[in-house]
């Protein structure tokens, strides 16, 4: 084995000098031989060209300064013909070296990528300022994916490809020591996203969505901004857990002797002690964590923006929310109207243009149940899962009221809400933390938003009633006795805030994830997470 291990180091690591194509036949064993091999191979190469491969960044000489490549293409990639050189334009530009052809031993092409544009650079040694004698050596020595800087002049090509014409010797920022498949793709979703830095390198898609995402966050902030929001940080570990019905991830806080702290679900009982505090119109964007199942719509760890607006109402949240939307469509994809992904591809394009369609949740509901109970409260529970199981619609347990009810909205509303729905008009009891629109207290002062079957945000009139937010929680109690160990336990010190005074206060939540998949035609919400959370590998 040693002596195998030898002799293919040795037939990898010739000389680059005395035998020129030493160092660039890595590049096609680089299956064969192990990343180790790759390495000490290269090493010496370097050691012998006097290639320093991991230097400190200095900026090139004055003369020759650093131009990006966008700005290379806008201000000469159509003004020169053809054949056209500008030896007094003298530049130099840097990234990652992507693709590689050797015409002769004294001309080289290279294409550089960096922040998604790419230039060639033509390296000849007849206009080359240094030793000739390494030439050939020290252009063999680069290899795709290696970080390169490169100084010459600006021109086209025969072919009027815009390029750089090196006069220098290159210069190595970095050398990649690892394989890049960018000929071969890199496709197989496991592989992706435990290496998403080589997904990023190979699929300009996920880079694209990844851009998409801080350009979705810019668009957000800038709205609310504008419209006089304070941007607020609420705590992600507390000593209780509130604001949606999740199971939360616990932890335990050494400093507090081990006390049990949880990740937060949602930052909606914090922000609402801010609006008590004075901040009238307050917002936060922020990850939250929930302990739940992972699947195209759901992630344990996901972003949202919610904002809270003292003095407002539902209609006010409704005009809003199409603003936010119709306005981020247009300004990330350039339309109002954005394609729907994957299979879905022949299917209309989501509007955000006109208003959005309304639909009121009970009377959706009884058209398909008539037999409906009038009142829904918790001694509604046998009623529903007798309709439930009249109709063969399968619900998980536990059961309870609140879940039941949202198994029957799921099941005959939600799929009619493709184009931008809202939904509105749902039993009180769905909706703990929202006033109610009646008088008799039996629909809450709520909507949810839904796009292609999938809900994008939920909005309601903020319940700041002290003793009836003391009742609900306690109804939510019994739903926890019941079984269901999503439901948080009561939050009194929240309560006793309210008696504070809350103003009338408009809720607004939005899932940021959601919205960018839907925007820039994904099917899977893992697509818009930098690094989305992967099952560990068996040891």
């Amino acid at each position: 084995m040693a002596a195998a291990r030898q002799t293919l180091f040795r037939s990898l690591t010739r000389c680059a000098l005395s035998q020129p194509r030493a160092c660039i036949r890595f590049q096609t064993t680089a299956t064969k031989a192990s990343n180790e091999l790759i390495k000490e191979q290269r090493e010496k190469c370097f050691a012998e060209l006097g290639i320093q491969p991991y230097p400190r960044y200095a900026a090139p000489a004055p003369e020759y300064p650093l131009v990006s490549h966008a700005h290379m293409h806008s201000r000469w990639g159509k003004s020169l013909d053809s054949g056209a050189k500008l030896t007094d334009a003298k530049l130099t530009v840097q990234g990652r070296l992507v693709s590689k052809r050797e015409a002769s031993k004294k001309l080289f092409f290279f294409d550089v990528e960096q922040d998604g544009q790419t230039v060639q650079v033509v390296a000849s040694q007849v206009r080359y300022d240094g030793d000739s004698t390494q030439f050939q050596a020290v252009n063999r020595a680069l290899m795709v994916g290696d970080i390169v800087r490169f100084s010459g002049f600006v021109g086209k090509t025969n072919t009027g490809e815009i390029s750089v014409f090196a006069t220098h010797r290159p210069e190595l920022l970095a050398p990649c020591v690892r394989p890049i498949p960018l000929r071969s793709g890199l496709s197989d979703m496991e592989k992706r996203f435990r290496n998403r830095h080589l997904d990023l390198l190979v699929n300009p898609k996920a880079k694209r969505v990844l851009k998409m995402r801080a350009q979705a966050l810019q668009y957000i902030r800038r709205f609310l901004d504008s419209r006089e929001f304070i941007e607020a940080e609420t705590p992600v570990l507390s000593p209780s857990v509130g604001g949606a019905s999740a199971r939360p991830f616990i932890t335990k806080a050494m400093a507090f002797d081990e006390t049990m702290l949880y990740m937060r679900v949602a930052p909606e009982l914090y922000l609402k002690q801010l609006v008590i505090g004075g901040l009238d119109r307050v917002y936060e964007i922020g990850k939250q964590f929930r302990n739940e199942g992972i699947d195209a719509d759901h992630n344990p760890e996901f972003t949202t923006c919610e904002f809270y607006m003292a003095f407002a109402a539902l209609e006010d949240l409704m005009q809003m929310t199409e603003d936010l939307l119709r306005g981020m469509a247009e300004t990330l994809t350039g339309s109002a109207t954005v394609a729907l992904p994957g299979d879905d591809a022949d299917s209309a394009p989501i509007n955000f243009g006109p208003s959005f369609r309304r639909i009121d949740v009970m009377q959706e509901l009884r058209k398909h149940i008539p037999e409906l109970p009038q009142t829904l409260n918790e001694g509604s529970l046998n009623e529903l899962q007798s309709i439930l199981a009249g109709r063969d619609i399968p619900v998980a347990h536990p059961h309870t009221v609140p879940r039941l009810l949202d198994r029957l909205i799921g099941f005959y509303i939600e799929p009619q809400c493709v184009q931008p729905t809202f939904l509105y008009g749902h039993p009180a009891i769905m909706s703990p933390l929202a006033k109610c629109a009646d008088s008799e207290q039996t629909v809450s002062a709520r909507f949810e938003l839904f796009v292609n079957g999938k809900e994008l945000v939920n909005a309601y009139e903020e319940l700041n009633d002290p003793n009836q937010q003391r009742v609900k929680f306690q109804a939510q109690a019994m739903e926890r006795d019941q079984g269901d160990d999503e439901v948080p336990l009561p939050d009194s010190a929240f309560c006793d805030a309210l008696e504070a005074g809350l103003p009338p206060t408009a809720g607004w939540g939005m899932g940021v994830d959601r919205v960018i998949a839907l925007l820039s035609g994904v099917t899977h919400l893992r697509e818009t997470i930098a690094f989305p959370i992967m099952r560990p590998l068996a040891k």
